[in-house]
């Protein structure tokens, strides 16, 4: 939902994708860094960061992949601290978005399913909980969290590229937007209430901002 433009770090990923790290990463470093309390709290909490933004990265480069497939250029990945977008050196047919689209909640999926049974397999052995466990365990409900929060139908989150895709598929683009601005707000609406009320995440309801806009743009006729 956020575009970081200014990257502190790059590298070359798979395929030889430049790799961009925004410097709003360093947001999400203060965000759990500043509830730190213990040493042994602060190197779970570095744990966590370095499995949140891997499990971003390899969502990231599903995306790449989905357009490398089909002889898209990629023009770069940037991972920043409220996720990270697939930049491509052109734009894309709705059929060819569908797949590029598609393949990061896949990744994600599979990054679920996979640590998930793991997990399964080492509680089955009868595994006292370690250091290892707690990584598949971890990294089984942060992905699972991931996929459902990701496919949700709000733009501009896969989820809601993916609904406006299938749209595209009855209707013209115009009407498209339009509807996924109604689902989007309609979305929001009910989610945003859930987390300030519900679960007290007040700072995440910043995240929604650019959604909001977007959505009511959208509404308007003036994205599509």
């Amino acid at each position: 939902m956020f575009r970081d433009q200014q990257a502190i770090f790059e590298f070359r990923g798979p395929w030889g994708v430049p790799v961009r790290i925004g410097s709003s990463i360093l947001l999400m470093f203060l965000l759990f860094l500043s509830t730190t309390g213990s040493a042994t709290d602060l190197l779970y909490d570095l744990a966590f960061i370095a499995m949140l933004i891997g499990s971003v990265f390899l969502h990231e480069m599903g995306h790449a992949w989905g357009a490398l497939v089909q002889r898209i250029p990629v023009r770069s990945v940037t991972i920043h601290g409220f996720g990270g977008y697939c930049q491509q050196a052109r734009a894309a047919t709705p059929r060819e978005s569908e797949l590029i689209v598609a393949m990061g909640p896949i990744v994600t999926l599979t990054l679920w399913a996979v640590s998930r049974l793991v997990a399964n397999a080492m509680w089955g052995a009868g595994r006292e909980y370690d250091h290892v466990l707690w990584f598949f365990e971890t990294m089984a409900w942060l992905n699972g969290y991931l996929a459902i929060f990701n496919l949700l139908p709000i733009a501009p989150l896969d989820g809601g590229k993916l609904f406006e895709l299938i749209l595209l598929r009855f209707m013209r683009g115009t009407t498209a937007s339009r509807v996924t601005g109604y689902v989007g707000i309609a979305g929001l609406a009910l989610m945003i209430p859930y987390l300030v009320l519900g679960m007290h995440m007040y700072i995440f309801v910043l995240f929604f901002v650019p959604a909001i806009l977007e959505n009511w743009n959208r509404m308007r006729g003036q994205v599509y």
